[in-house]
């Protein structure tokens, strides 16, 4: 629900579920009013034939509270009302709903236009401001950049060139410290990388060995089987030119 009022003097005020001090007063008679045997609670009516009953008896007072404060206080007012189920009721002055609504709008738009103009003015400011603090800083660090190659020194004085002097000294001290470091730290990997390759020859070492001993083995295996065959063989030969000699008597 939204309710729209304009005085006489073009103040407009926008408020939900209130009118102005005297509606303001009205609701709280209505929450203190007595109704049966208790006061009203201010929550959801959970009963729906009482909520829709409750929503009707409000809704004409509300209408005719909008229509008394226009009339005693000569102001435009409209009132907006959408159900639960979504019927629209509707309360203007004499002048139309669309009017008051034209008007509101062109009322807060108009603020918000001008401050919205005013923060990106000075959103403007402040990134203009920030543009040319970072070009400065980035034009120091070119120059310094190329007085460091040795280039654009006439313009320095000797108390400038002195210090450039003890910063180059002092970046050419850090860079053999760092180029040392980087030396260092090479060889410590290739040292680590020998004793990885010394392993691993070892471990090639030792298993040729197993398999040349394991192969050597195998060898003498087949050389004894074959022995034994051959002595089997020789064996069987003789047996069998042996001469049968039969004793016996002739008869």
């Amino acid at each position: 629900m939204s309710l729209f009022f304009n005085t006489a003097n073009g103040l407009w005020t926008h408020c939900f579920h209130s009118l102005s001090l005297s509606y303001l007063s009205y609701l709280a008679s209505i929450s203190t009013a007595q109704m049966g045997r208790g006061r009203i609670q201010l929550k959801r009516i959970e009963n729906n034939i009482n909520r829709q009953v409750t929503f009707s008896k409000r809704r004409s007072g509300l209408m005719k509270k909008a229509h008394e404060i226009s009339v005693l206080c000569d102001v435009e007012v409209a009132v907006i009302i959408f159900s639960t189920k979504g019927k629209l009721y509707e309360y203007s002055t004499d002048s139309s709903m669309e009017k008051i609504l034209d008007r509101y709008e062109r009322f807060c738009y108009a603020g918000k236009d001008l401050t919205e103009a005013s923060l990106l003015q000075s959103d403007g400011e402040a990134w203009c401001l920030q543009y040319h603090k970072l070009k400065r800083k980035a034009e120091s660090l070119q120059k310094n950049e190329r007085n460091l190659i040795g280039e654009d020194l006439d313009s320095l004085t000797a108390k400038e060139l002195h210090n450039l002097e003890l910063r180059v000294e002092d970046g050419l001290r850090k860079i053999k410290a760092q180029k040392n470091n980087v030396l260092f730290d090479s060889i410590a990997d290739l040292k680590i990388k020998e004793k990885m390759l010394q392993q691993q020859n070892s471990a090639m070492e030792r298993k040729l060995k197993s398999e040349r001993a394991a192969a050597a083995a195998a060898v003498a295996t087949a050389r004894t089987l074959q022995r034994e065959q051959v002595k089997q063989q020789r064996l069987k030969s003789t047996s069998s030119v042996v001469p049968n000699l039969n004793i016996g008597y002739l008869i």
